[in-house]
């Protein structure tokens, strides 16, 4: 499924984006062609969905999941719909957020998912919560750490690793809790090897 929209709006963003704030992009090579899978992105500026977006290829299906509260911004609400974002209640255990990554999935597009649900400083750490992995699981498909890095200010360049996808580990049909938590903390914990590196 390819949203021209957003294909239109990657073209005609990414020269600005690069300009403002420029990113050096690592390991696209690792995005799978031939299936969907869940982008697991660390997360400390309002920019970085736009960022990874725009790092990735553009005809790359995606469909992001966004905080509520931004859906009630007249007019970001339009523009984040027709660019495939959807949103989740960070604050509740959201089934039709849920519902609506698992169709996206299963439709073919990847999920882009920051499952701190708030943007982290360097020094900062919050615990992941486990529903990006959950998604996953019950949808069949990989995980990719993906780093992006926290020091971002206009004109400096900034890190952008796309890691190697991960497959969950879990017992049963559908996993428990348990194994959801364990896989998004060795997701994130792959996410930010990549830290003191870049």
């Amino acid at each position: 499924m390819k949203n021209s929209f957003y294909i239109t709006l990657h073209f005609l963003l990414k020269p600005l984006l690069n300009l403002l704030f420029p990113t050096v992009v690592q390991g696209v090579e690792h995005l799978p062609q031939d299936r969907p899978v869940v982008l697991c992105a660390n997360h400390s500026s309002a920019v970085d969905p736009i960022a990874l977006a725009v790092a990735l290829p553009r005809t790359y299906p995606i469909r992001i999941m966004a905080k509520k509260q931004l859906f009630s911004i007249p007019g970001l609400n339009w523009l984040i719909r027709k660019l495939g974002a959807f949103p989740v209640d960070r604050g509740h255990n959201d089934i039709s957020a849920v519902k609506h990554s698992i169709g996206a999935l299963r439709d073919g597009c990847s999920l882009m998912i920051f499952p701190e649900g708030t943007r982290v400083k360097r020094g900062q750490h919050i615990a992941p919560k486990p529903g990006a992995a959950m998604i996953a699981i019950r949808s069949g498909v990989d995980m990719v750490p993906v780093y992006i890095g926290t020091n971002r200010r206009l004109f400096h360049r900034t890190p952008i690793v796309i890691g190697t996808p991960y497959t969950p580990v879990y017992t049963g049909r559908k996993g428990t809790a348990e194994e959801y938590q364990r896989n998004i903390d060795t997701v994130m914990a792959q996410a930010y090897e990549w830290r003191d590196r870049v």
